[in-house]
């Protein structure tokens, strides 16, 4: 089984093919037993955010997993990256420490790895292979984060947003802003719009109580989502990201709210994978619409000045990446040395009973000393020496060499002053 990274992000593919495999919710859960439900799968996890759909799993054939993905959208195939092994290892760790965000740095990817792997273990899709990783992922990035200055001053698509309001026509005290949703995205730019002094605050959101909890928090007004047409009138900028699989703001809504307005300018920045503003709405006279993939050029400046801090975060990942891999094929070589213990210990056992069985059975104790000795023997050597033979006839000669360190001409213990060994169930005395 190999370890297998499947994915789509904002690097390799649009937003309107990533929302056709952005899980959320329910759809995620089904979304990962169906994955772990592939016969070629024996492990599985999903991360899905707005700016990327990945799969992890250990798999025989990676080209399942791309098979499953396809059949989410059809037409992904050009936009996946494939990684296995090392390379999959890294990805994770990269990810992991904001290193591959669209905002270099940004700290909120490390919660979404953990909800991806709590939601693996919660379906029973993770064996230990996962989980060792995931546990070794989250380590390594509290690394980065600590031995380096990546996360110094994090800065998240949602302030990113909001620094562009302040910089635009939309002056924060002077304002009104409308947050549609309630999750950590909106969370984010909630903070920073109190914090940048925005004269009103409107929270609508499909349930009331989180609109209602997080606008106390913010100094803002809740609504339900059922009263948005009632009330989008009245803002200069919005901020919508909920988890909803059709867009919560029509073009139509967006019309009717100018008309209102007298044609005065909106700012919209939609931040939600699935898109939650129409796309017509960014065609309207006097509405200026931003999507996660327009505030990539927006956040470039943060990238370029964190790249110091960068290169020394993937110097830590590239020497995590190699301990993971020598400790996972270190693992792989002591369940090779289990088994042969495990076979010496079975003959062992199996060819002493029958020796008692002798004994008690009145055969002479000589005679059954020389069959065990020989019989254990034989049995012990049989699958080494065949093996052998065989690679003689086929010049295999990396296991002649093999066999020439494991068993040397000159035995261990063989001077003639060395002390003999002790007798015990598990060691034989000095040739």
């Amino acid at each position: 089984m190999t370890l297998w990274l499947l994915g789509l992000n904002h690097q390799t593919a649009p937003v309107d093919l990533r929302e056709r495999v952005a899980f959320a919710g329910d759809a995620l859960g089904q979304a990962l037993a169906s994955l772990r439900a592939l016969p070629e799968v024996s492990e599985a996890a999903l991360l899905s955010t707005c700016n990327r759909t990945e799969v992890y799993a250990v798999a025989s054939d990676g080209e399942a997993l791309a098979a499953w993905l396809d059949r989410q959208a059809q037409g992904l195939g050009a936009y996946l990256y494939r990684h296995h092994d090392a390379e999959a290892v890294r990805h994770l760790f990269r990810v992991a420490t904001g290193l591959d965000s669209m905002v270099l740095g940004e700290p909120q990817i490390l919660g979404q790895v953990k909800d991806a792997w709590a939601l693996a273990r919660e379906h029973g899709a993770l064996g230990g292979r996962l989980d060792r990783l995931f546990q070794q992922t989250f380590s390594v990035a509290k690394r980065a984060r600590t031995d380096t200055r990546i996360g110094v001053n994090p800065v998240s698509v949602a302030s990113t947003a909001v620094r562009l309001a302040q910089d635009s026509f939309a002056s924060l005290p002077d304002s009104t802003v409308l947050l549609v949703g309630a999750g950590e995205t909106i969370e984010l730019a909630a903070r920073h719009l109190a914090k940048g002094g925005v004269r009103r605050l409107l929270v609508a959101n499909r349930t009331l109580a989180h609109a209602q909890d997080l606008a106390s928090r913010h100094g803002g007004y809740a609504l339900p989502l059922a009263e948005l047409d009632r009330h989008l009138a009245e803002a200069d900028v919005v901020f919508s990201a909920t988890a909803a699989r059709e867009p919560v703001l029509r073009q139509t809504q967006v019309e009717a709210a100018l008309a209102a307005r007298r044609r005065k300018p909106v700012l919209l920045f939609d931040l939600a994978v699935p898109r939650d503003i129409e796309a017509g709405v960014a065609g309207l006279s006097d509405a200026y619409l931003y999507t996660v993939d327009d505030l990539e050029r927006a956040v470039e400046d943060n990238r370029r000045g964190r790249h110091e801090a960068a290169e020394a975060a993937e110097a830590i990942i590239d020497l995590q990446v190699a301990r993971y891999m020598e400790t996972v094929q270190a693992g792989g070589r002591q369940e090779t040395l289990k088994r042969l213990r495990a076979l010496g210990d079975s003959t062992r056992d199996e060819l002493l009973a029958r020796a008692r069985q002798q004994l008690s059975g009145g055969r002479d104790p000589d005679e059954v000393l020389q069959f065990l000795a020989n019989t254990l023997t034989n049995r012990l050597l049989h699958p080494p020496t065949a093996a052998l033979r065989e690679a003689a006839l086929t010049g295999d000669t990396e296991l002649a060499r093999a066999a020439e360190r494991l068993f040397p001409a000159k035995a261990p213990y063989s001077h003639p002053h060395s002390p003999p060994l002790p007798l015990s169930d598990d060691s034989e005395p000095a040739p």
